[in-house]
């Protein structure tokens, strides 16, 4: 059994991430490589030498849609790799395969990842989604929007995003460490926000408008960004624009996101559109008390009261509220907290992910037993 999984694009996200841990722990049960772009150092440092990388696409910008030679090359390694699946692992990806499909003599079976909770057009579900043979969803609501909409619910599978909880668990290893490192003082109250500079989506703004108001009740609060973009001049600009110079601090990308996490006390999330929210399930896996916006399939997990903390989208006044009762819980009521997070988390691992994902190959292949390579 071959396997291609397809990525597009440079950088790192929640996306790539999954298609990461994906590729790696698919490829103990199947042949699997991954195409991918020219360049892509985050996917090269964590797969070189464990999975065979194809790269196809020059990523500059929004001119990589016009550039015909990264389709040719991904036609080339599909023809020449005979593969029996295409796994396009975002909208995009999925764009270049239903692109190259017609040309394919040998058609492999295509599976199109939806992670977040927005509805394809009508254009993109008669010229993309109608020629996959399984749609992934990483929620039961998305799901359940989908089905409701008409798209293809004969195709829709369900399984939910896995975190990797070897890296993320409770420690307290780096915690005096990256606190130093990071400036903050032992009074301090930390909350982490890891989602990339996407206001529109992840809610940054509303985020910031709200801390700007309860900083000047408790002054011992910090904030910390972490993503892409959350150093950038725009950010920086919104930072200033709520007088939070003094309370925020921007971290831009990193790859230490879970020591980041041990030096913190809080974990807060105000999306407005979400799959599951992989960043969330893995501040809760590392034992951190939560809130977050119930944006996609977060209430699916998210139990306000006794995992974490929830609020509506785009609720300011909830949001503060509950921000407030985080910052005055008691001890006892934090321990509880964080160990029912931890619980919840071990339902969402990477190895209980793959299994679903065997077992979906099986299925759409019509393989009674799977034989391990």
């Amino acid at each position: 059994m071959k396997i291609l999984e397809v990525i597009d694009g440079l950088g790192w996200c929640g996306t790539k991430e999954q298609t990461y841990l994906n590729t790696l722990h698919l490829s103990k049960y199947f042949e699997v490589h991954l195409a991918l772009a020219f360049g892509h150092k985050e996917m090269i440092e964590r797969l070189k030498g464990k999975v065979e990388l194809k790269f196809y696409e020059v990523d500059n910008g929004s001119k990589r849609r016009f550039n015909i030679k990264n389709y040719l090359r991904l036609y080339q390694i599909v023809k020449e790799g005979n593969y029996h699946i295409l796994i396009a692992n975002s909208s995009w990806s999925l764009n270049y395969v239903i692109a190259i499909l017609p040309f394919l003599k040998k058609k492999p079976k295509i599976i199109a990842l939806r992670r977040s909770g927005f509805t394809p057009s009508f254009l993109s579900k008669h010229l993309k989604y109608r020629f996959v043979d399984k749609i992934v969803v990483v929620s039961k609501k998305v799901a359940q929007q989908l089905i409701d909409a008409g798209f293809f619910p004969e195709k829709i599978a369900v399984i939910e995003s896995g975190i990797d909880l070897s890296r993320f668990k409770p420690s307290e290893e780096y915690r005096e460490e990256y606190r130093r490192k990071l400036g903050l003082e032992k009074d301090h109250k930390v909350f982490v926000n890891v989602a990339n500079w996407q206001p529109w989506r992840k809610g940054q703004d509303v985020l910031l408008e709200v801390f700007s108001h309860i900083v000047k009740k408790y002054k011992n609060l910090r904030l910390i960004l972490v993503g892409k973009d959350t150093d950038s001049k725009q950010a920086m600009e919104t930072i200033r624009r709520f007088n939070l110079e003094s309370f925020v601090i921007p971290l831009g990308y990193r790859e230490d996101v879970e020591k980041i996490l041990q030096a913190s006390d809080y974990f807060i999330l105000t999306s407005r559109s979400e799959g599951i929210a992989g960043s969330l399930l893995q501040a809760m896996a590392c034992g951190k008390v939560v809130l977050s916006t119930l944006a996609g399939g977060i209430g699916e997990y998210l139990i306000d009261g006794f995992n974490g903390f929830s609020a509506q989208i785009d609720n300011k006044g909830e949001i503060m509220k509950k921000i407030e009762r985080m910052i005055n819980i008691s001890k006892e009521e934090y321990s509880r907290l964080s160990e029912n997070a931890i619980n919840t988390a071990k339902n969402y691992s990477i190895e209980t992910n793959i299994k679903k994902w065997v077992e979906l190959i099986g299925t759409l292949t019509q393989s009674a037993n799977l034989q391990k390579i």
